[in-house]
């Protein structure tokens, strides 16, 4: 698969909702992008607050633009805070550095990004990985 197809995204989203609905999760917002950043997919559950899309955004953004997942983004932060300060100015405040976004790859090719957003960032990621893996694709989460 040279390209994240719309097929491949929603079949990304839905297990990802279904993970969600199994664990009984807070309602959540999911984005998957592809390699070049453009939204694919997009779904919030009823009952999300309100900057819960952007969250998700942000998390899948800032995997994607960096090529590391949000939980390697978060650990860098950690240890080198002006850094991922940084890197956020210089994308206009766009990346959220919390576990739930997921690199989705092909092999070693990279095809985008999903980010969860609305319950804990465990929880989110729990839920993008299990998206990604449904559709038989690799997750990189950090």
């Amino acid at each position: 698969m040279a390209e994240l197809t719309l097929d491949v995204a929603r079949k990304i989203l839905d297990a990802a909702l279904a993970k969600a609905i199994e664990k009984k999760l807070k309602p959540l917002v999911i984005t998957i992008l592809d390699a070049r950043g453009a939204v694919k997919a997009t779904a919030a559950q009823d009952g999300t607050s309100l900057l819960r899309a952007e969250v998700a955004h942000g998390k899948a953004y800032g995997a994607l633009a960096m090529g590391m997942g949000s939980r390697a983004l978060f650990q860098r932060a950690q240890e080198q805070g002006y850094f991922i300060d940084a890197v956020n100015t210089l994308a206009q405040g766009r990346l959220i550095p919390v576990p739930g976004g997921v690199l989705i790859q092909d092999g070693t090719t990279l095809l985008g990004a999903v980010g969860v957003s609305g319950d804990t960032s465990d929880n989110d990621e729990i839920c993008a990985i299990a998206g990604i893996e449904a559709a038989g694709l690799k997750p990189n989460a950090g």
